[in-house]
């Protein structure tokens, strides 16, 4: 098999960037999964994380080393093993971070990593259901809902703490996240939105992308320090996919260092 590029994981990085690619329809693209497709009613359900995390069948169920801090304790790491990745299992919270993180990576020398930098692109991702503001963006793929649940419990936490002096926010994804208030979720019509919803979802039936699921990546394969292809496992076979123009990985936090690693890039 060959391609023009190759997408290492179908995650939310992975998802966005077969979207794009996909979208110009001159490009051919490979979009590799090791985990399932995601027609796993529980992924869709909003309450459903407490279904899918720790679920061997969409969560890769890591644990962390023994740690000291933690009295010596391996706590849960989940990682989503399916379409969408993490954001098909995780809570549905949606969090930009913090602007000064943004700042101290430009200051640190990564140059386009400034909050003013990302801004528009976080803006260019959401399609916010609050009022209109400068800050949020209308009309992207990311459905974004303000709290749905109102629970006396949570009201009388979020008042004691207003009245202890803690300051009220409306909206933690402006400038400033410093206060309480309630969630916002990536999630429209009572149904998650997760990378694959918003980004896969629109590619169907383009004949230009190949999404495939329960692919194992083992390796980059690589010539004179060029990346040319995959190898991979694909029903039970050992296959290598080539690559005309580029490999992409977005096999996550954990998988992209361990991709590496099986490549012979990084420590052995």
């Amino acid at each position: 098999m060959e391609f023009d590029y190759i997408i290492i994981g179908a995650g939310s990085a992975g998802c966005v960037v077969a979207n794009r690619l996909a979208s110009n329809n001159r490009f051919s693209v490979c979009l590799l999964e090791a985990g399932g497709k995601d027609n796993y009613p529980w992924i869709h359900i909003p309450v459903g994380y407490f279904k899918t995390m720790g679920n061997p069948r969409t969560d890769w169920c890591y644990r962390t080393q023994p740690d000291n801090g933690l009295n010596g304790r391996s706590i849960n790491w989940p990682r989503g093993k399916i379409l969408g990745g993490s954001s098909s299992i995780n809570g549905l919270l949606y969090v930009r971070g913090q602007p000064e993180d943004f700042e101290h990576w430009r200051q640190l020398g990564n140059e386009g990593w400034a909050w003013n930098d990302v801004l528009p692109y976080f803006k260019k991702t959401e399609n916010w259901e609050g009022a209109p503001d400068d800050l949020r963006g209308k009309g992207g793929p990311i459905q974004v809902s303000k709290n749905r649940v109102d629970r006396d419990i949570v009201k009388a936490w979020l008042e004691a703490a207003v009245n202890k002096g803690y300051k009220w926010t409306d909206d933690y994804n402006q400038e400033s996240q410093e206060g309480v208030g309630y969630f916002q979720m990536t999630m429209a019509n009572g149904l998650r939105c997760s990378a694959a919803k918003a980004y896969l979802s629109p590619l169907k039936g383009q004949k230009n992308i190949d999404i495939f699921t329960n692919v194992q990546t083992t390796k980059i394969l690589i010539e004179k320090k060029v990346a040319i292809g995959v190898e991979v496992i694909m029903g039970g076979k050992r296959k290598k996919i080539r690559a005309r123009k580029e490999v992409i990985l977005c096999a996550g936090a954990i998988g992209s260092p361990q991709v590496l690693m099986l490549s012979g890039l990084g420590d052995q």
